[in-house]
């Protein structure tokens, strides 16, 4: 095998992702992201943001688990500060923002504190409630009735938003990083034209990993039992770590085993639930998503043999 299939071999390997930004696509590699907006001229601008080594390609990327719960961390990190960047730029203000600044990361802790009121604390409340007005014994019964309350939110939540014109748009742009990922895992050339023709659904995506968590925290909470509601809801928020974690390992099977029949039925919820997330993008944002993977694909080919060619140098490679 030459250097060059032995490298795109090892390329298809990997997991690339990525998430839909204001007017633009984020792609996500193992060395970098690539944030690739449409500006108020019409253009296509393109930032690149280097990843953190340790988390992307060290051993906690390889730790089942741990690298769920760091990996998405970071990337809600990441995907803030890339939709704060993407607004500015599909705006027409300078594109040279403070990527990294305070506002992201305020932005980011003001977001993670509504989506745990909305989502976690506030199914809590309402079970117990419920428990206490029908009286009802049975704890199994109460957190079912939580995880119907959580997902109700969750696809209300969902609904009502995707209503709304600038998200319509923002959900097209997400059926257009599918459909550009689909078509490169098939092996498909990278063009608006072949794209939409290829799956507006993707197993790895991350409302299927909230409908994941979902039917996860039902397990975990249900061994939990319904302590005090204080502790309950302590005990909730503690979890969700461990939730995410295994919700994770799960989305990562999954993707990987598709070719299992069983697998196949069971992922087919979370394939659904993505239709409300994604719409049929246009040829515009098919080729402002096909130009962020593409340019995480040339940058992480270079970055493959930068690597490679270290490794030969070092004394190690050397006497291999």
């Amino acid at each position: 095998m030459s250097n060059t299939a032995a490298n795109k071999a090892k390329a298809m390997k990997f997991s690339y992702g990525g998430q839909a930004v204001i007017e633009g696509v984020m792609m996500r590699g193992a060395h970098i992201a690539a944030i690739a907006v449409r500006d108020s001229n019409g253009s296509i601008v393109i930032h690149e943001q280097p990843l953190n080594a340790t988390l992307y390609r060290g051993r906690i990327s390889k730790t089942p688990f741990v690298r769920g719960i760091v990996g998405l961390w970071d990337a809600l990190g990441l995907g803030t500060r890339a939709l704060l960047w993407s607004a500015d730029v599909a705006l027409g203000e300078e594109e040279k923002v403070n990527f990294n600044g305070p506002l992201g990361w305020g932005t980011l802790a003001i977001s993670l504190l509504f989506g745990i009121g909305l989502f976690f604390v506030l199914p809590t409340a309402v079970a117990s409630g419920v428990e206490m007005v029908l009286a009802i014994k049975q704890p199994l019964l109460t957190n079912a009735v939580e995880s119907l309350v959580r997902l109700g939110i969750l696809i209300g939540y969902i609904w009502l938003i995707g209503r709304l014109p600038d998200v319509k748009r923002l959900f097209g742009y997400h059926g257009a990083e599918h459909k550009t990922i689909n078509a490169y895992e098939a092996g498909a050339e990278l063009t608006p034209e072949i794209a939409a023709k290829y799956p507006i659904e993707h197993p790895r995506c991350g409302t299927a990993f909230l409908l994941t968590v979902v039917l996860v925290s039902l397990v975990v909470f249900s061994i939990m039992g319904r302590p005090p509601l204080i502790w309950l809801i302590l005990s909730r928020i503690a979890l969700i770590p461990i939730i995410a974690g295994i919700a994770y390992e799960i989305i990562r099977f999954s993707a990987t085993h598709m070719d299992n029949p069983i697998i196949r039925l069971m992922v087919k919820p979370n394939l659904a639930l993505q239709h409300l997330t994604t719409r049929e993008p246009d040829m515009q944002m098919l080729e402002v998503a096909i130009s962020a993977f593409k340019c995480v694909l040339q940058a992480e080919q270079k970055s493959q043999i930068t690597e490679e060619v270290a490794r030969s140098n070092s004394p190690v490679g050397q006497r291999l």
